[in-house]
């Protein structure tokens, strides 16, 4: 996307998943593999995103009064699925979890429109999309000895996502 400055997210790390995601990222586009955050640590690219696009990172004390009093999320990975658009994602189940987190994430940036509006919010992990001896199957097999897993997540990661410069912003305990 020429022009494009990048964006952030907030989102829940899917570590299981990591590197066949990581995996995934370095194939298609290498210099979103990112750098270390602060203090030098990693963010995990498996992730369950909550809310973004973010033009401007958001303060840090929003986002922890928005997940004041949450306590860690817990789904189940088992079940594969496609979107119209080719996205091959995993689907949370349960999704009460992330879609109660995006509500308060919501409340509190009321002016971030999830996915600019062009996607209904479906929480779901990413892992690959249809192309050219990629399909549901293949991804199935290739995550046959990850899947199905038990997530829990216990922490929200704001990550900022652009060519060469993606990394880990800071992360939020649930």
């Amino acid at each position: 996307m020429p022009g494009w400055r990048g964006h952030g997210v907030l989102q829940l790390p899917v570590p299981p998943l990591e590197d066949f995601v990581r995996g995934g990222t370095s194939h298609y586009d290498p210099s979103f593999l990112g750098q270390p955050g602060p203090a030098g640590e990693s963010f995990v690219h498996a992730h369950l995103t909550l809310l973004g696009p973010f033009d401007v990172l958001p303060a840090s004390e929003r986002v922890r009064r928005a997940l004041q009093g949450h306590g860690p999320v817990r789904f189940w990975l088992r079940r594969l699925d496609t979107f119209p658009n080719g996205i091959i994602h995993a689907v949370p189940e349960p999704d009460d979890g992330a879609r109660g987190l995006t509500a308060v994430l919501r409340r509190e940036f009321p002016e971030v429109l999830p996915y600019r509006g062009e996607f209904p919010v479906r929480p779901h992990v990413t892992l690959d999309a249809v192309g050219p001896g990629i399909d549901e199957d293949w991804v199935r097999t290739a995550t046959s000895r990850v899947l199905p897993v038990l997530v829990v997540a216990d922490r929200v990661d704001l990550v900022w996502y652009e060519s060469g410069g993606t990394r880990l912003v800071e992360t939020f305990s649930l």
